[in-house]
């Protein structure tokens, strides 16, 4: 009897035991995993605070750095970037061989170019091509364009990027105006982000791509990229490399008319377009900040899904090549208003130039042009600013949001069309 009066003694002091064990257990648990989440989230809090402290470091070097009007720049390099040899990356170091500042990926930088034959410089603007680095260099990758599409016989090549091909060469000098534009990564958020790019337009994205790898975030990134075939796959090992090196890069390479020798899971992954429907295919879910950069099609087509899919439109952000929607002007019935059509008298007041406008003739750069009225442009998009022009007298509109608002009483020409009669200072 006493034996088992023991036993059971020693049951319940076992019973006992076991029961504050796990309560300690229970106890040491929670603390372990309190730690660990204290430790991640004073990681994260790192990770942030060091990343507002490199924002606030970088806005006090570019108001510090940053310079008005033109700058000298000597060309270092040049690499292509693609086999056929159409997209050149030019490396650009300051002729005083002073700093330069940091700019935000996705910004551009304006030329103003001496190109023979041309009565005055032509501004164009070209997005810079890779990350802000610590050494005094930008790069910008421009591809050589020939006549466009379906233009009539006899119709030059594009002026501003046929120059820095064939023309400018190693350690020769360009002109350059301060990087500028309001398309750019957010660098601050720590959300997942979806880059599109669609022929050169990789430019501004790759810029994006190559801060966020450098910087060490670890944001999942996707990349999509389109473009024909494997001869205009422009960066190739570039982009190989960082989704190799990169767990949260994941790259999607579509080619809409791949040939015999492209290779399907090497070259490219998807044979069509990059649309929508491709990134359902692999996104599980919409919530992802988008940056965009390609021809205009594409941006329409890519922009108006993402609304369908029920994408915010401030999670949108986009740069074309040129406004879509503008039905330029030219010869024949375009240079003439549509018969019936409202029109509105617009005053080239320098030029001594008054003429009719109606929305068949586009913008009013375009019907500055066609009335041989001299015009400064760059970008042709509403983006850099180079055609702000003062408006003495009326009112306009726009044919697509402008990336930067002009000053009070100027307008953007490349983008703007009248509501009433104008007096522009041109």
């Amino acid at each position: 009897m006493g034996t088992i009066i023991i036993a059971a003694g020693l049951l319940i002091l076992a019973a006992t035991s076991l029961q504050a064990a796990m309560g300690l257990y229970s106890v040491t648990a929670r603390t372990l995993a309190a730690n660990r989440l204290d430790r991640a989230q004073l990681a994260l809090f790192r990770d942030r605070a060091t990343t507002l402290l490199k924002r606030v470091d970088a806005d006090r070097a570019h108001r510090e750095l940053s310079w008005n009007g033109k700058r000298k720049f000597r060309i270092a390099r040049r690499v292509y970037e693609d086999p056929n040899n159409d997209i050149c990356s030019f490396y650009l170091r300051p002729h005083d061989e002073k700093p330069v500042p940091p700019f935000r990926p996705g910004q551009f930088l304006t030329f103003e170019l001496p190109i023979p034959g041309q009565s005055q410089p032509v501004v164009r603007c070209y997005s810079l091509s890779d990350g802000p680095a610590n050494e005094p260099q930008y790069r910008v990758s421009i591809k050589k364009l020939g006549a466009p599409p379906k233009a009539p016989e006899g119709t030059p090549p594009g002026l501003s990027s046929n120059f820095f091909h064939d023309q400018l060469n190693e350690d020769d000098i360009v002109e350059v105006f301060a990087p500028a534009g309001e398309f750019y990564l957010e660098q601050e958020s720590e959300r997942p982000v979806v880059l599109i790019g669609g022929g050169v337009g990789l430019t501004p994205v790759v810029s994006m791509l190559n801060w966020l790898v450098s910087s060490g975030s670890n944001r999942e990134i996707w990349f999509f990229y389109g473009v024909r075939n494997r001869s205009e796959h422009a960066m190739y090992d570039h982009l190989q490399e960082i989704a190799k090196e990169n767990p949260n890069v994941h790259t999607v390479i579509a080619y809409s008319q791949p040939t015999e020798t492209c290779v399907k899971g090497v070259d490219y992954d998807h044979k069509g377009f990059v649309g929508v429907d491709l990134m359902k295919s692999v996104l599980e879910t919409n919530n992802y900040e988008f940056y965009i950069c390609g021809p205009p099609p594409m941006m329409d087509m890519v922009t108006k899904a993402l609304a369908e899919w029920g994408v915010p439109d401030e999670d949108v952000r986009f740069e074309a090549f040129g406004p879509a929607s503008v039905k330029k002007a030219g010869s024949g019935e375009d240079s003439k208003p549509e018969a019936g059509a409202p029109t509105f008298e617009v005053e080239f007041s320098r030029s001594k130039i008054k003429a009719q406008w109606a929305k068949n003739m586009g913008t009013l750069l375009d019907l500055a042009e066609a009335n041989g009225v001299k015009a400064r442009f760059g970008c042709r998009a509403g983006n850099c600013g180079t055609c702000s022009t003062a408006l003495k007298q009326g009112d306009v509109d726009y044919v697509s949001k402008p990336g930067k608002e002009p000053e009070s009483g100027s307008c953007l020409t490349c983008i703007a069309q009248p509501t009433s009669n104008l007096v522009l200072d041109i």
